[in-house]
């Protein structure tokens, strides 16, 4: 394992040694199986070639200073993969086949997850997808569960620093009562082109406004937002919103450090008034906002004056990243050590 560079990692994709993966055929879910295979073999006709049936989560391992390997927030993406399933009815995965399928490939991966303090982690990418063969739109009746790990750098390749984003008003990520707020692959694809012509832009993102009134803030494609004012930690409350797990742990943090925390509607207007904003996911934890451009309005809120990560922002990322790492107590059983 010597090549590889572990401080200078991109985000994405490294062949491992294994991945693991459990069948659901006939109501029955299978015990987790490693192979080294990259392949997957379906047929044709498998429902979530044609009809979306699929989802998938995205989770961290660290190594900590004292050698252990820790997962952050496993159950909850457990969790979070049901209330997917349940969205585009698929075969629920049980909580404990998740949990067992994960720490398996961590284990059989071990030799990947980075050393402590390389800024680097194993990612971990659970997926589960509709293998029958249909040609109606009905559920498949058979389900294949994946994981795979890959050793990742930062998400953004400015690491921790503000970078602009836009809104682009003639795009829309998800309507209200549809796909937004579960993990599936659908969400992504409808950010493709919007995001595609922010990067060509120069921005980091796109900022989606609410699909129904253009008037409130929603989410950044793969991450969710939030502001920070007068000691608050402000983040949308939509119908069309992923629940980040990281945005999640983030608002309990802010409490713990004696910070308000209000989860609401966002007038865009309010952007002007935020001393500090930023993107939150599993990928990059905190991403800060340097601006955030209205383009067809022709409005600009700059957030961070000075270019700078704001200090509340900075408290909180280096918080979870020692959580994640072991250097700081895991109070609110967070994290599951790989023994």
């Amino acid at each position: 394992m010597s090549t590889i560079d572990w401080g200078n990692l991109s985000f994405g994709y490294m062949k491992t040694d294994y991945n693991v993966r459990s069948y659901y055929k006939d109501g029955q879910w299978s015990t987790p199986k490693e192979t080294d295979s990259e392949e997957i073999t379906m047929h044709m006709a498998a429902t979530c070639l044609h009809y979306g049936q699929e989802a998938f989560e995205g989770l961290k391992a660290f190594r900590g200073k004292d050698g252990k390997i820790r997962i952050f927030r496993l159950r909850e993406n457990a969790l979070r993969l049901q209330s997917s399933s349940r969205g585009v009815m698929m075969a629920e995965l049980p909580v404990e086949t998740f949990e067992e399928a994960v720490i398996k490939a961590v284990k059989l991966n071990e030799r990947f997850v980075p050393p402590y303090g390389s800024g680097a982690s194993l990612y971990i990418r659970p997926l589960l997808i509709g293998t029958s063969a249909q040609v109606g739109v009905k559920p498949a009746a058979e389900y294949l569960f994946v994981v795979f790990v890959t050793p990742v750098g930062p998400y953004f390749k400015e690491g921790f620093k503000p970078t602009p984003v836009a809104i682009y008003r003639e795009y829309d990520r998800a309507a209200p009562l549809g796909t937004g707020t579960i993990k599936v692959g659908g969400n992504y694809a409808a950010s493709l082109v919007a995001g595609d012509k922010a990067h060509k832009a120069g921005y980091s993102a796109v900022l989606y406004l609410d699909a129904k009134e253009k008037k409130y803030l929603d989410e950044c494609g793969p991450a969710n937002f939030f502001g920070i004012k007068n000691n608050t930690y402000i983040t949308p409350q939509s119908s069309s919103i992923l629940p980040s797990i990281t945005n999640k742990s983030l608002m309990q943090l802010a409490e713990d450090m004696g910070m308000k925390v209000e989860r609401r509607q966002i007038p865009e207007e309010e952007l002007a008034t935020f001393e500090e904003a930023g993107q939150v996911g599993t990928a990059a934890v905190i991403s800060p906002i340097l601006r955030v451009d209205d383009i067809a309005e022709g409005k600009s809120y700059v957030i961070s004056k000075d270019g700078n990560a704001g200090p509340l922002s900075t408290k909180l990322y280096n918080k979870l990243r020692a959580i994640q790492c072991g250097d700081e107590p895991d109070t609110h059983g967070w994290v599951t050590i790989v023994e």
